[in-house]
C-alpha cells in the first residue's frame, strides 16, 4: 500500500498555499501590488491563481490584447519566490463580446435568452463562443505556457449550469440520435407511450423545460447527461489550446461539493491532469454540529482523491467568513487551520483561498481575504493563515504526493442522485439520498479506516468492503461488477431502494432476478413503505434496539439469513438485516433507513471481519477525527479535534509527533480545534 505520487505541479513539487488574485482591480494603485507581495511572503504564500475573470483587462476589444501589466505582475511575484496558476478566462466573457454577439448568451429552460451578466453565464455550444475562447486562450499559452513562473493551467472556473438554445437543442437531438439509433429505441427507453408521448422524428426532442416536458424520467436523465457531456467538451477545447503549445503544464478546473445537481464530476477525470476542488462548509450553525460537517468535507475531499486515485487540490477555501451563504459566520479562532489540515489528511497537497486580497466592490466586497481592506496583517485572519502557512512548509517534504490507500469503497452515484430527485415516489419530501451516504461514512470517518468515494463506473477489485446506499439506478454494468466482486471473495452493504430502475430509469421486471441482484443479496423486494418524519420503525441486534425512518422495505429471504427484523407494523417480523453468502464472498441488505448509531455498529463488526487498516486502533472521543496517509517510508496520522472542547486520545505505540519533533506516547491531548500529525515509520 506504500505510495508516493509524482508531483502534481512538477516545476514546484511542493505544498501549494495561495489562491486566487485579482489584481486588476488595483492597476491604478500600483503601490498595492508591492505591499501585497510583501504581506504574501510574510504569510508564506507561495502560488496564487490569476486571470481567472481577466478576459475584459486582457482583450479590451476584439482583437486587441494588452499582457503587459500580467507579465508584470507574474514576474515581479516570481522573482519573490511565488508561482502562477494561470487561468483561462472564459468563465466570465466582456461586455463588448456578448453585445456584438449575443448567441454567447445562455438560453433558459423557458427559452428566454440571458441579458449580460454573472459568471458561466454563456453557450458551451456556440461554435462563435468556442472560437473566441480558444483564440485568448492560444495567446496566453503562446506567452506564458513557457514562463518559469507558470506551474498548472486552471481552466474557466466553476463550470455549471446549461443552456436550452437551438444550438444546444439541436447537439441535444445529435446526441440522443447517436445513442439510440433508433426512435423505436429512444421511445423504450424513455418509455414514451406513457401520456401519449412518443417521438415519431427526431426533431420532437426537446430539453426538459417548466413549459413543456417534465414528466419523461429518460428524457430528464439523459438531458442531464447531455449537459455534463457538452460542458466536458467545451473544456477539452480549452485544454487543447493551451496544451498545443506546451503539453507539459498539468491542466486543473475547480470543482465544488460532492452535491452538484448539474454536473457529473466522475466523467471529468480522464480529461485533466489534476482534480482540485473550491470548499465552503457553513462551520459553527446552530442546526448541524461541527463534527458533521466536517463529515461532509471529509466526504467531498475523499471523493476529489477518488477521482482519479491520487492526491487533489484544495483549490479554494475561505480564510474566514464568505459573503453568500443565508449567514455568513465567522470561523472561530482555530477553525480555519483545522479546516485546511482536514483536507491535507484526506489527500490535499495544497491549502488555496478565495480570496487573497479583498475586493473594493460588488457581490464579493465582504467575502474574507488573506489581506482585508484594512490592507495590513494586524487581523486574526492574516495570522491564522499565516500559521498554517508555517505548517504547510513544516509538513510538505513528508506528506506531498504521499497516498490514501483504501480499503473500502462506498458507492455515491451522480445519475443516482439525478433519478431519485425525479422518480417521483415513495417520499416527495426526501429521498434523503445524502444522509445515507454520511450515516454509512461515518464510521470510516471518525475511526481512521481511508474510503473510496466512486460511483458505478470504477472498477471494484482491490476493495476489501463495497457499500452501495440507496443505489436506485444501476447503470454501467455495476450488477455484474457487484457480483463479481462478492463471488471472488469481498464484502458487500447494499441498503433500501437499492437496484431499483435501469440505466434510463425504467422499473426491473419479475420477482428474484438477476437485474436486481437477487441472487446476490438473497432476497427480493415486494413493497416499499414510505414513513412521515414523524414516524418511526424500530429493531433489535445484537442486543440494542434502533429506529427506523423515511423507508422500510418489505423482503422476502430466499438463500439469505435474517439477523434482525422490524419490530412495528403489518410487517413486523420481516427482515431488516440480512446476510447472504454468495461464493467466496458475502452480502449484507439493511431494508430500512437506519440511524447512524446501527451504522457504527455494523461497520465495527465488519471492519473487524474484513480486517480493515486503521489509523490507530484506538477507542475515538467525540469530536475526534482520524485520518492516514501513506508514502514508502511511513504512516502519517492526522488527529483532528471538532469538538467544542479539548480531548484525549490514548496511543496504541509511541509516534513521532512531525510538528514539534518529538516523540509522543500514552494520552495525546488535542486542544479544542486542534490537530497533531504522528508519524510512525513502515
Amino acid at each position: 500500500m506504500a505510495q508516493r505520487f509524482a508531483p502534481a505541479t512538477p516545476k514546484f513539487p511542493h505544498m501549494l498555499h495561495g489562491g486566487d488574485y485579482n489584481p486588476e482591480q488595483w492597476l491604478d494603485q500600483p503601490e498595492v501590488l508591492e505591499e501585497d507581495i510583501r504581506l504574501f511572503r510574510k504569510a508564506h504564500i507561495n502560488c496564487v491563481s490569476l486571470g481567472i475573470f481577466s478576459w475584459a483587462k486582457l482583450e479590451p476589444e476584439e482583437g486587441v490584447y494588452d499582457f503587459g501589466w500580467l507579465d508584470e505582475i507574474i514576474d515581479r511575484l516570481y522573482a519573490n519566490g511565488i508561482y502562477t496558476v494561470l487561468a483561462t478566462p472564459s468563465g466570465a466573457r466582456p461586455q463588448w463580446l456578448a453585445q456584438k454577439y449575443p448567441e454567447v448568451l445562455r438560453v433558459r429552460p423557458d427559452g428566454l435568452r440571458n441579458f449580460y451578466g454573472h459568471r458561466q453565464n454563456h453557450c458551451y455550444t456556440s461554435p462563435l463562443y468556442r472560437e473566441k475562447v480558444t483564440q485568448i486562450d492560444t495567446l496566453l499559452a503562446e506567452h506564458y505556457a513557457n514562463h518559469p513562473a507558470v506551474i498548472l493551467w486552471h481552466i474557466s472556473n466553476e463550470f455549471g449550469g446549461e443552456c436550452h438554445c437551438e444550438l444546444c437543442q439541436a447537439a441535444f437531438r445529435e446526441w440522443v440520435q447517436k445513442k439510440y439509433g433508433t426512435l423505436d429505441k429512444l421511445n423504450h427507453a424513455w418509455w414514451a407511450n406513457f401520456w401519449s408521448h412518443t417521438y415519431t422524428d427526431w426533431s420532437q426532442v426537446h430539453s426538459p423545460s417548466p413549459v413543456g416536458e417534465t414528466s419523461v424520467h429518460g428524457l430528464d436523465l439523459d438531458w442531464r447527461r447531455f449537459v455534463t457531456h457538452q460542458t466536458i467538451d467545451f473544456m477539452k477545447t480549452e485544454i487543447a489550446a493551451v496544451k498545443a503549445v506546451n503539453p507539459d503544464i498539468p491542466v486543473t478546473t475547480n470543482m465544488m461539493t460532492m452535491y452538484t445537481y448539474e454536473l457529473n464530476y466522475f466523467a471529468f477525470r480522464d480529461a485533466l491532469d489534476v482534480i482540485s476542488w473550491d470548499n465552503y462548509p457553513e462551520w459553527h450553525n446552530p442546526y448541524m454540529g461541527n463534527e458533521e460537517v466536517a463529515k461532509d468535507c471529509a466526504m467531498t475531499h475523499d471523493m476529489m482523491r477518488s477521482l482519479q486515485k491520487k492526491p487533489f487540490l484544495l483549490m479554494e477555501c475561505t480564510p474566514n467568513a464568505t459573503n453568500w451563504q443565508g449567514v455568513s459566520k465567522l470561523k472561530k479562532p482555530g477553525m480555519h487551520q483545522l479546516s485546511v489540515i482536514e483536507a491535507v489528511a484526506h489527500g490535499a497537497d495544497s491549502g488555496q483561498y478565495f480570496q487573497l486580497r479583498q475586493s473594493r466592490g460588488s457581490c464579493e466586497k465582504f467575502h474574507s481575504a488573506v489581506i482585508s481592506n484594512t490592507g495590513t496583517e494586524n487581523t486574526r485572519t492574516f495570522r491564522e493563515v499565516t500559521d498554517i502557512g508555517t505548517v504547510l512548509e513544516q509538513l510538505s517534504d513528508r506528506v506531498y504526493g504521499s497516498g490514501t490507500p483504501a480499503e473500502t469503497a462506498i458507492l455515491f452515484d451522480t445519475e443516482n442522485k439525478w433519478a431519485l430527485d425525479k422518480c417521483q415516489g415513495p417520499r416527495n419530501i426526501g429521498l434523503d439520498y445524502f444522509g445515507n451516504i454520511r450515516r454509512n461514512y461515518s464510521y470510516f470517518w471518525k475511526n481512521g479506516i481511508n474510503v473510496d468515494i466512486i460511483d458505478s463506473t470504477f472498477d471494484l477489485s482491490g476493495y476489501k468492503l463495497v457499500i452501495a446506499p440507496m443505489l436506485y439506478l444501476f447503470r454501467d454494468g455495476i450488477q455484474e461488477k457487484l457480483r463479481r466482486f462478492v463471488r471472488d471473495g469481498g464484502t458487500l452493504v447494499t441498503t433500501c431502494f437499492t437496484g431499483v430502475v435501469n440505466d434510463t430509469d425504467l422499473s426491473f421486471l419479475g420477482e428474484a432476478t438477476g437485474d436486481k441482484l437477487s441472487d446476490v443479496l438473497g432476497l427480493w423486494v415486494e413493497e416499499v413503505d414510505s414513513l412521515y418524519d414523524c414516524e418511526s420503525n424500530r429493531t433489535t441486534w445484537n442486543g440494542k434496539s434502533y429506529s427506523l425512518k423515511e423507508l422500510c422495505e418489505i423482503c422476502h429471504p430466499t438463500t439469505c439469513e435474517t439477523l434482525a427484523v422490524y419490530e412495528t407494523d403489518f410487517y413486523a417480523g420481516k427482515p431488516v438485516l440480512t446476510k447472504n453468502q454468495f461464493g467466496k464472498g458475502v452480502a449484507y441488505h439493511v431494508s430500512a433507513s437506519a440511524d447512524t448509531d446501527f451504522f457504527h455498529a455494523l461497520y465495527a463488526k465488519l471492519a473487524a471481519a474484513c480486517d480493515l487498516t486503521y489509523a490507530i486502533r484506538t477507542a475515538v472521543p467525540d469530536g475526534i477525527s482520524l485520518t492516514w496517509r501513506q508514502s514508502d517510508t511511513e504512516k502519517l496520522i492526522f488527529v483532528q479535534n471538532f469538538g467544542d472542547s479539548a480531548a484525549a486520545v490514548q496511543l496504541d505505540q509511541p509516534y513521532e509527533n512531525v510538528l514539534s519533533g518529538e516523540t509522543v506516547s500514552g494520552s495525546l491531548n488535542i486542544e479544542k480545534y486542534g490537530f497533531a500529525v504522528l508519524a510512525k515509520q513502515i
